[in-house]
């Protein structure tokens, strides 16, 4: 990129991660507030010094009052970035959502993180028929979902032209419960679940969030890794999952906040281990105890295997539980 120091590139790198994840244009106010969630601090006048040097070099462009879009080669560019500034992209990821959910299942309101699909409008129809046998048979988080047209938000996400935005419930909904309640809870992986006779029985494949630049879930669905469809009409098949761990002593309180998660309509825990004992074959230290959660794109999987094509934005943002709908209601 031809910047004066690794420093400067790597901040230029999380604005351009910013402004990548939206589909309006952003001022430097909003940009300043989301890179905290990269952990970088930049105030807003840093952030509108970064971003003149950026119009400059062709990466944004002005859009709107004081907003900024990426061009072309600003979009090539993350993708092409730093590989060592995007390793545990995922998992930072994982973190920054988990710590904005703010659930309440007491008074069943508050923040609940969610996926965000893009469906062409021509197969949305289409792809709700093949999704709604992956929410009936419970290969999901929740079937809570929210719709959105082109031009309007699903939390923070703007659905583009010519789409129709569709939210899932994303685990990480027990990330941020169990966090809110002081469990510290390590996210290992996501990966594809062996389902046999309607059972969980192992991993067969699985990318580790910590040295992943991508969400392993978006990269399951694009390989056409998973088999939702055959698992709900046969009880064998492949389906997303993700695995953590908690200590030992922390199990009674999770069993807890599970129950009281699923309670509210919010699901999400496949297997819970015994203490220091293998989970779905994957292996665990002493005084651990591990959990195999749900993927949230379940259903979208299901769509996709059906040959409806949707981009993915897995763990993209929150919104308000009360503005949830039930799926049949879609």
């Amino acid at each position: 990129m031809g910047f004066e120091s690794q420093e400067v590139e790597r901040k230029v790198l999380s604005i351009l991660k910013v402004l990548g994840e939206q589909q309006e244009p952003l001022g430097a106010r909003l940009v300043a507030r989301r890179l905290k969630d990269y952990g970088v601090e930049l105030s807003e006048r840093a952030v509108r010094y970064h971003l003149k040097l950026m119009d400059e070099r062709g990466l944004t462009k002005p859009a709107g009052r004081d907003g900024r879009l990426l061009t072309e080669l600003g979009v090539e560019e993350t993708r092409n970035a730093l590989a060592r500034d995007k390793i545990g992209f995922a998992l930072s990821r994982i973190e920054a959502v988990a710590f904005r959910t703010s659930f309440d299942w007491e008074k069943c309101s508050g923040l609940v993180p969610v996926n965000v699909s893009f469906f062409p409008k021509e197969g949305f129809e289409k792809a709700l028929r093949a999704m709604k046998k992956a929410f009936s048979a419970g290969l999901c988080v929740s079937e809570l979902v929210a719709v959105a047209g082109e031009g309007e938000k699903l939390g923070e996400v703007m659905v583009p032209q010519g789409k129709i935005g569709f939210a899932t419930v994303c685990s990480i909904i027990i990330n941020g419960s169990l966090l809110k309640a002081g469990v510290p809870l390590e996210s290992r992986f996501g990966g594809i679940l062996q389902i046999r006779n309607h059972k969980p029985s192992r991993f067969v494949d699985f990318i580790h969030y910590a040295g992943s630049t991508l969400d392993p879930s978006e990269v399951f669905i694009k390989a056409r890794m998973t088999s939702v469809g055959e698992t709900v009409s046969s009880g064998d098949g492949k389906i997303l999952a993700n695995y953590r761990e908690i200590p030992v002593l922390c199990r009674s309180m999770t069993d807890n906040i599970v129950t009281k998660l699923r309670e509210a309509g919010l699901g999400g825990l496949i297997v819970m281990g015994e203490p220091s004992q293998p989970v779905c074959e994957i292996p665990i230290t002493l005084n651990r105890v591990g959990m195999v959660l749900m993927g949230g794109l379940n259903p979208v999987a299901a769509a996709e295997e059906q040959g409806i094509e949707a981009e993915n934005l897995a763990m993209s943002t929150v919104m308000e539980y009360r503005d949830l709908i039930n799926f049949k209601e879609v």
